[in-house]
């Protein structure tokens, strides 16, 4: 008897997915790939959303149910948007017996206690975010990649394995802190791929298309990634700034001119080297800097 329960201890447990977003497909594959049984994908009455359901569904071999009708699994795993997130768990919560049972989200920026609705309806909830971009057509790997969880004690403990079985690394984040989480990894993917589009916008005054702008910056663009992975900001950080050449730098912005906005973003960056990173002439480029922004665009 006692092996018995040993071993149906160390089953995975089965899993529901409520979203078939770019999140909810990568993470349904990719616990799949890890030995989890994906029992259900949860439907929503959107025309395209079924269609991406149904797809998902037979990539995992799961059923599709309505709602969280006839739901099964032990661990539900909400990767709804943000905003559809109270309203899903309240929608969930009528149908759902979560008696002994799990229930996750992963939203970066919202806590566990978006999921009050399925607490009461008898689950330990849990935030479960993964700190990596998830994009049509994309299906990166979860090996390494840290998970920020907060919640119930059941429900973290449920998660801690999850993200091990995935190959993932698992962080306790307080509920305080969510907001600043987000807007970390919003730094960190969604804007610096903004700052990238502003380059390749730049680029266009250089006489050099897009399209082309952006396989030519590519190894340039490796490099600084590996330098800061390797080295840190301030022995990854190089150009005329760290130099202090202010003259390089008042040439930058008055070309800028022709594009406001990259202008403005050049500005706000060469504000943050100058607070974060190592740099000479630093009184200098920040009055060049000041005397730009006051005077904007018409000043030369």
């Amino acid at each position: 008897m006692g092996s018995v329960m040993l071993r149906a201890m160390s089953r995975k447990p089965t899993v529901a997915i409520a979203g078939a977003g770019n999140l909810g497909t990568a993470l349904a594959l990719s616990l799949k790939k890890a030995g989890y049984e994906i029992e259900a994908i949860v439907a929503r009455k959107h025309r395209r959303s079924l269609v991406r359901v149904r797809q998902l569904a037979r990539r995992v071999g799961a059923r599709v149910v309505d709602d969280g009708q006839g739901l099964r699994s032990r661990v539900l795993w909400l990767c709804v948007p943000d905003t559809e997130m109270a309203s899903a768990s309240a929608a969930l919560a009528k149908s759902f017996d979560g008696t002994g049972k799990i229930a996750l989200h992963s939203s970066g920026a919202l806590t566990s206690d978006e999921l009050h609705a399925l607490r009461k309806a008898g689950a330990s909830v849990a935030s479960v975010h993964p700190l990596m971009t998830f994009v049509k057509g994309s299906r990166p790997s979860l090996k390494n990649v840290p998970f920020a969880i907060e919640g119930d004690a059941a429900a973290v403990r449920t998660a801690r394995t999850v993200v091990s079985d995935l190959g993932g690394k698992a962080y306790a984040i307080r509920k305080k802190d969510k907001a600043a989480y987000h807007a970390w990894g919003t730094f960190a993917s969604p804007l610096l791929t903004a700052l990238l589009a502003t380059t390749e916008e730049m680029a266009t005054l250089a006489g050099v298309k897009r399209n082309e702008a952006r396989r030519r910056m590519l190894p340039i663009l490796w490099q600084t990634i590996e330098n800061y992975g390797l080295r840190g900001g301030a022995r990854g950080f190089s150009g005329p700034i760290i130099r202090g050449d202010v003259e390089t730098v008042r040439r930058h912005l008055d070309v800028l001119r022709q594009i406001p906005i990259a202008q403005e973003v050049y500005i706000a960056l060469a504000r943050a080297a100058l607070a974060y990173l190592p740099a000479k002439n630093k009184e200098a480029l920040r009055d060049l800097l000041v005397r730009k922004e006051s005077h904007g665009s018409s000043w030369t």
